[in-house]
């Protein structure tokens, strides 16, 4: 059973229950364009990273414990609780490590940059994943299957540091005291979410601070963070929000006249430029960040709760992909699962007044409608 098919409608709930407490708060924490573009990216996410990759992960997992392990942890005594301790623990550092070499890594940051493109700040943030990086991050986690980590435990380990990391997209909760010194918290990852030059490339944890303690990223929030990219992303499109940043970083690599230069165009952080600059937002940019945001919203009249009911629908339609994907035929998860990506580029579309938006998607109706039909 997918834990996260069980929590789509607890994610959803408690979504609805954020934007309705910031409403009676008086605080306008939720952008429809914003929050229909990060929904967007999170189903898209799934039907990439969970209906089309998720099993190959587990599997190469569960082959790696079984043909590769050092050690057997129950042979050697070592007792239930204390793996799990070690699951825990285990996959939030490498967590921490992998997260950090996003950071500073442009060819492993132009997967992960989807996660922080919009310039709000909430629980459908939590949700805008990227398609890549649960695979870019396999051969690290691998670690756990070499050192005999039971995959039962492994996979509630992921499926923890998943959850926890979704409650701390929020503006609505403060700072929560001694557990500030341990765990990772709302106030700890706005620092993270922020482009404020004293935040950039801080608080790298999932679960727990302390590491960000230990390994000299911790910065506390102080400041009000101004959220988003160095780099504006222009744009609610979320197959663009995953491509995009390949493509840039090939432009980059070509403009390079040294063939040194055009690797480390990809193998270095991505504010390097050759002459030495880094790419930074003066305190200036930053107050302009935060008063001017990309929102444009062409969607009038009927045409959102026309959005809405097709984002309930494609949840709808990943939840059943994620519960039946093991009894389905290949060509029935691709043909459904690019229903759904295609549903995700046509609300873009439609906030962004593109011309192709109602032509792709009736297009798209018409597609499906025939694929149930034959």
């Amino acid at each position: 059973m997918n834990p996260i098919a069980l929590a789509i409608p607890a994610f959803l709930g408690l979504i609805l229950l954020e934007a309705l407490i910031a409403r009676a708060r008086g605080r306008a924490a939720y952008r429809f364009n914003d929050a229909i573009a990060n929904l967007g990216c999170g189903v898209s996410n799934q039907v990439i990273s969970s209906v089309f990759t998720g099993a190959l992960r587990i599997a190469a997992y569960v082959w790696v414990y079984v043909e590769y392990r050092l050690w057997d942890l129950d042979a050697l005594g070592v007792a239930p609780w204390a793996q799990w301790v070690l699951g825990i623990v285990g996959v939030d550092f490498l967590f921490y490590w992998f997260h950090r070499a996003n950071h500073h890594v442009s060819a492993l940051w132009a997967g992960h940059v989807v996660h922080h493109q919009s310039e709000d700040f909430n629980l459908a943030v939590a949700l805008r994943q990227p398609w890549i990086t649960r695979t870019t991050a396999l051969p690290l986690f691998l670690v756990l299957g070499l050192i005999g980590l039971p995959p039962h435990i492994y996979l509630a380990s992921i499926a923890l540091n998943s959850f926890h990391q979704f409650w701390i997209h929020t503006e609505l909760i403060g700072k929560l005291g001694p557990l500030e010194w341990v765990l990772n918290t709302p106030s700890h990852h706005r620092v993270h979410h922020a482009v404020n030059g004293e935040y950039v490339d801080r608080n790298y944890g999932g679960m727990f601070i302390v590491w960000d303690r230990l390994f000299g990223t911790f910065v506390p929030e102080q400041s009000q963070p101004v959220y988003g990219t160095i780099a504006r992303f222009d744009s609610f499109n979320p197959v663009w929000a995953n491509l995009y940043y390949f493509g840039e970083l090939v432009r980059r690599s070509r403009a390079q006249s040294r063939w040194l230069d055009k690797v480390k165009v990809w193998l270095l952080h991505p504010g390097w430029h050759a002459d030495g600059r880094r790419a930074s937002l003066s305190p200036t940019q930053v107050h302009h960040r935060a008063r001017s945001k990309f929102s444009p919203d062409h969607a009038h009249g009927w045409v959102k709760p026309y959005i809405v009911v097709q984002l309930l629908l494609a949840v709808a339609a990943v939840a059943w992909l994620l519960l039946r994907v093991d009894g389905l035929e290949l060509s029935t998860i691709a043909a459904a699962g690019t229903w759904v990506v295609l549903a995700t580029v046509v609300w873009a579309g439609l906030l962004e007044g593109r011309r192709w938006a109602w032509p792709l998607e009736v297009a798209r109706l018409l597609g499906g409608l025939v694929w149930l039909l034959v």
